[in-house]
């Protein structure tokens, strides 16, 4: 038997997955059943895993696998299947579906949850930002590995012609390198960050926009330093 706020947890994940194909994170989770803090999801999760309900996957972010369903949860499924089916007689021949390839496996979406570092100025430079703000998951094949990538949100226009928006958020692999053409977190005289094309040029570093209201800055290389590499974007409508 499981309790109500075990039923109503896997209730939440399995509509979840069904519509994102991920499973929701832990803050999700608590304010979707009304808990204070997050060990009683910690509780609910392992007591649903220790029934054989969820499986964890493990070394990924925000991957949790339903096994099985209560039969309540089930029924009320099929109940809402059945109130929306309307039979419809169709002529003409009928062929029978396609057995699945032999060992074709379930698709499964493969997510990372990253930390949001705050917000990162696509326009004037802003101050720097170290502290988390929250944690959003982007899919695991937009990463080159599992580790040294954060994300931020952009603020500002000036590389809209890059397809940066103002309110995206931008997915960067931590780095202190890059090449021409690259699109660089870029720290300025260790206290202003922003988003733009690094350029090289000699001894100096060309901070490009990609928007023609903004201009170059030019600044010595020992002025600039880049702290990460543009790999993924991530919008919402």
């Amino acid at each position: 038997m499981l309790t109500r706020k075990q039923i109503e947890l896997l209730e939440f994940i399995q509509k979840r997955m069904a519509r994102d194909g991920i499973s929701p994170s832990f803050d999700e989770m608590k304010v979707a059943l009304d808990l204070r803090s997050k060990s009683g999801i910690h509780r609910l999760v392992t007591a649903l895993e220790e029934r054989g309900f969820i499986r964890r996957l493990p070394h990924r972010a925000r991957a949790l696998e339903i096994v099985r369903l209560p039969e309540t949860l089930m029924q009320a499924g099929r109940d809402a299947e059945d109130s929306q089916f309307t039979p419809q007689l169709i002529e003409g021949s009928r062929s029978d579906p396609q057995p699945p390839p032999r060992g074709a496996m379930p698709v499964r979406v493969d997510a990372v949850e990253l930390p949001v570092m705050g917000r990162i100025a696509a326009g004037v430079p802003i101050e720097a930002i170290s502290e988390v703000s929250h944690h959003i998951a982007v899919p695991g094949s937009m990463l080159t590995s599992r580790e040294n990538h954060y994300a931020l949100e952009v603020k500002g226009d000036s590389m809209i012609n890059a397809g940066i928006n103002d309110g995206d958020v931008v997915v960067i692999r931590e780095q202190d390198s890059a090449h021409t053409g690259d699109i660089v977190v870029a720290l300025v005289e260790g206290h202003e960050a922003t988003l733009k094309y690094y350029r090289r040029k000699g001894a100096m570093i060309a901070l490009e926009a990609a928007n023609p209201a903004y201009e170059t800055r030019i600044l010595p290389e020992d002025k600039v330093k880049v702290q990460g590499r543009l790999v993924g974007l991530i919008r919402s409508y």
